[in-house]
């Protein structure tokens, strides 16, 4: 059971759990604005004043925020190495092809 004015775990999971295909754009901004609503209820509400099971459930979804935020750095990261190994393939296949048609400046 949730605390009062948190909410509650039921829909939290239904939410979840309905994909995003199935979801009406009106459903989609409802569900982001009542979980940033919660997010945000949860973070100001001091540990000792939840109950166990909110507690429990708020340190769940913000070890799943930080997991997802990690991917994403990773996600980025591997991006930035894709994007660098293509600009340097591309200028070395530039700068070969210049070479062979004698436009490049190695004489």
């Amino acid at each position: 059971m949730s605390d009062t004015g948190r909410e509650s775990f039921t829909d939290k999971a239904q939410k979840n759990l309905t994909p995003e295909s199935q979801k009406s754009t009106t459903d989609k901004v409802s569900d982001s604005a009542s979980g940033m609503a919660d997010k945000a209820a949860g973070a100001v509400q001091p540990n000792d004043q939840k109950s166990s099971t909110q507690e429990a459930g708020d340190k769940a979804r913000s070890a799943g925020d930080s997991a997802s935020d990690t991917g994403k750095s990773y996600l980025d990261q591997a991006k930035d190495t894709a994007s660098s190994v293509s600009d340097s393939v591309s200028n070395a296949l530039g700068q070969a092809a210049d070479f062979v048609s004698g436009s490049g400046n190695n004489k």
